[in-house]
């Protein structure tokens, strides 16, 4: 176990994102299989606890290599997925889990997931960003989608807190954790823009990235359809947490902002679709990266029922149900090539080591010498 936990990145915390995303888009959609959504809650849940575990023994065992991971500008970004793991399953926890575990429990895991994936996410969104500044020394042309991960976190954080506004005391502690996710919100959204120009540039400029890389193209839709989906849970709890103008305004908001930002995110989603096609008549084959199929779609999901809520438009409602069934294969492909890859051993094999043939025998000795 310990010697098979080597090569566990953090990126492996995206399969708990997918697998709680799936859970929570089903809800969204309102009806369906309610008992089947809160088993894939369960689910996440279950994959969390295995690989917090398996990470720290990872911490424990391989410090060296955990060390490597964050000097590392391609793994690094991906200390986001965590957070948003915690805070996915821990929001699943409150909308499903309490089916099973009670409304009490529910609200006492989905506090505690929510406050620890919200204090990692902001280290992360921190920290992140000033080791590429002065340790990974990346060029412009190695912009990559993967770098909006630690950057999503705290919209995460900012779509599912207010959950939690209804169970807390009227007033200042409602109103509190109300602004206190409004700040998370645009310190995302403003983060995210800067950096969202960097990638788009580098996909424009530079061409399509890699073949095994292009599912990462997908996680640009996890900002704009997370953002949607938070400005319409800021809607929805306003109106018991803070004065009638400013509930107003988030009711506003949810329409003003989401309507053109989820239009965006599904000029995007084609674009993403069309050059993950190309991948595959390329040869794209599976790897982790499919997991950016799931969350970020997840994400439009939701998104896109908010807008349904707040617009009464039932083509937002058509365009969830789309979506959802988009997450479903999406969650289905990754799902069985982790598992293949687990049950096969390669997803946590070492590097190949790629066998250097000896030099040829030239019947000199190292100074030149005839023998």
């Amino acid at each position: 176990m310990v010697i098979a936990v080597r090569q566990l990145g953090p990126h492996w915390y995206a399969s708990v994102m997918g697998t709680a995303a799936l859970a929570l888009g089903g809800a969204a959609l309102g009806g369906g299989p309610r008992a089947l959504f809160a088993g894939v809650w369960a689910l996440s849940l279950l994959q969390l606890l295995v690989l917090l575990t398996a990470r720290a023994l990872h911490w424990i065992h391989h410090a060296d290599q955990a060390r490597a991971h964050l000097r590392d500008p391609a793994v690094a970004p991906f200390y986001g997925c965590l957070s948003m793991a915690l805070l996915a399953v821990g929001g699943g926890g409150l909308t499903l889990g309490r089916d099973w575990i009670g409304e009490p429990a529910a609200v006492v895991l989905d506090s505690v997931l929510f406050a620890a994936g919200t204090a990692v996410g902001l280290a992360a969104a921190v920290a992140v960003p000033y080791l590429m500044a002065v340790r990974h020394r990346v060029e412009p042309g190695q912009a990559s989608p993967v770098w909006l991960l630690p950057l999503v976190a705290p919209m995460v954080s900012a779509a599912l807190g207010p959950r939690l506004v209804p169970h807390l005391p009227p007033g200042q502690p409602r109103a509190t954790l109300l602004y206190g996710c409004f700040a998370l919100f645009g310190l995302s959204l403003l983060a995210t823009l800067l950096m969202l120009t960097l990638v788009f540039a580098r996909l424009v400029t530079g061409g399509p990235p890699p073949v095994a890389l292009t599912p990462a193209l997908f996680l640009v839709l996890g900002p704009l359809g997370q953002s949607t989906t938070a400005v319409g849970a800021f809607a929805d709890v306003a109106p018991g947490a803070v004065p009638a103008p400013y509930a107003a305004g988030f009711g506003l908001l949810a329409v003003l902002y989401g309507v053109p930002v989820m239009g965006f995110a599904v000029l995007w989603l084609a674009l993403a679709g069309a050059h993950a096609v190309r991948a595959w008549r390329q040869g794209m084959r599976f790897a982790m990266t499919w997991w950016a199929f799931t969350f970020p779609v997840g994400t439009c999901v939701t998104g896109a029922a908010a807008l349904g809520r707040h617009t009464g438009l039932a083509v937002y409602d058509w365009l969830a149900t789309a979506l959802y069934g988009l997450l479903v294969a999406g969650w289905l492909a990754a799902a069985s090539g982790t598992v293949r890859g687990l049950l096969s051993g390669e997803l946590l094999a070492g590097p190949r080591r790629v066998p250097v043939a000896p030099p040829p025998v030239t019947g000199r000795t190292t100074s030149g010498a005839v023998r």
